[in-house]
């Protein structure tokens, strides 16, 4: 399944700051950044419970959000995407 993480974490102190580098760590983990506090993952149901337990360990409830969207499939036919896109599609070969 195609999810998309994303994610608004308050860097006014240090802990803020170090929060906002592991969720961006455990994101990178699960698939691709896109923007700056969004990624694109492409996560099997197993995997999407272990990423959504790993981010909520690191979340602070009171200062931070986080939002997980299901995509529907095949995520090209419901994706408009303008100006400069990151994405890279894993699915096509790798050409060296």
């Amino acid at each position: 399944m195609d999810v998309l993480v994303t994610y608004d974490v308050n860097t006014e102190t240090k802990a803020g700051r170090r929060r906002l580098r592991q969720v961006a760590t455990t994101c990178k983990d699960f698939g691709q950044r896109v923007q700056f506090s969004v990624f694109e993952c492409r996560v099997n149901e197993a995997q999407y419970e272990r990423l959504r337990e790993r981010l909520l360990v690191i979340l602070n409830k009171e200062q931070d959000s986080l939002r997980i969207y299901r995509l529907p499939v095949p995520r090209e036919k419901f994706l408009e995407c303008y100006g400069r896109d990151s994405y890279v599609s894993f699915e096509d070969p790798l050409i060296l």
